[in-house]
């Protein structure tokens, strides 16, 4: 009987051992198969993108180019037409869409992904105004006059208004970076406006709208809007000596952006905006600390 039931425990683990090895062998095909296709796809991809970038490069090199004889190669009027003009039309398009539906209702394929159900529907037009007149203050009266300093910086790299445009693998490196500097100090500039003394005096106007939206991304007290919200943005771009047109597609991507997290809607396809909405709704100016930033790094800081 022992021999026999000593058998069966070998026969037993012998079994075991098998089907071991058949699903290890079953998980080596299936990630090598996943893995030939990944890579498949990943090549199938990266030739598709380059072939549209190879074809339409050519499309932005002569676009940029009848712009540019077009101003005269004046460094000054591109610099405008590149670092306000184009990222305010971004801002207000962007904005103007979301401005309809807040005061109107409508279209509903935007106010039905409404975050605070019954806040700004519709939106007080009198607030709305006053936030308006604050912006383009903020915008005429701060922003512009900054880029006037940013325009000496940029032509001292020189390469600024070059006659050929960036890489399209160059303009991603230079988003990367941009975008890590401005997280950085977007983060602990508005850490600093969250001290109960800066907030009372600075950062309390920004949050007079519980619940936020898009247009009031930009709606600030002056000296918040020149550290929090101008500063972070401009410093990448002037650390690396930036082509001007690399500066309007980053600005414009930088205001519709901040747009979307506080535009009060989690749209599809879009990133969601509801914890700074909370934010918004919820803030504690003596303990509360601002949203963590997209970066894990910083957001691990965060204390709540």
């Amino acid at each position: 009987m022992k021999r026999d039931s000593g058998y069966s425990t070998m026969a037993a683990h012998q079994e075991q051992e098998e089907k071991l090895w058949v699903a290890v062998k079953m998980s080596a095909l299936v990630l090598g198969s996943a893995l030939l296709i990944f890579t498949a796809l990943m090549n199938s991809v990266s030739w598709c993108v380059q072939r549209i970038w190879d074809t339409s490069g050519y499309f932005w090199q002569t676009t940029w180019l009848k712009l540019y004889y077009l101003f005269e190669g004046r460094e000054w009027s591109l610099f405008l037409f590149g670092a306000a003009l184009v990222p305010s039309l971004a801002f207000w398009c962007f904005n103007g869409i979301l401005m309809v539906a807040d005061v109107t209702g409508k279209p509903t394929f935007i106010t039905r992904y409404r975050i605070q159900l019954g806040k700004n529907d519709p939106v007080d037009t009198q607030k709305l105004r006053q936030a308006i007149y604050t912006v383009l203050f903020n915008q005429f009266f701060v922003s512009f006059p900054m880029l006037v300093p940013m325009f000496y910086v940029m032509k001292w790299w020189g390469n600024t208004f070059s006659k050929e445009l960036p890489t399209f693998q160059w303009f991603l490196v230079e988003l990367s970076i941009f975008t890590l500097i401005e997280e950085i100090l977007f983060y602990y500039s508005h850490r600093l406006v969250h001290l109960p003394l800066l907030y009372k005096h600075i950062h309390k106007k920004h949050h007079e709208w519980t619940a936020p939206i898009g247009v009031v991304s930009i709606y600030a007290h002056p000296l918040e809007h020149i550290l929090s919200n101008t500063l972070p943005v401009m410093t990448g771009p002037m650390l690396m000596g930036s082509h001007v047109v690399s500066i309007a597609a980053w600005f414009s991507l930088a205001l519709v952006t901040t747009s979307i997290s506080h535009c009060g809607y989690h749209l599809p396809f879009l990133p969601s905006p509801e914890f700074h909405d909370f934010h918004h709704l919820k803030y504690v100016p003596a303990s509360l600390s601002p949203p963590p930033c997209a970066l894990s790094l910083l957001a691990d800081k965060a204390p709540f």
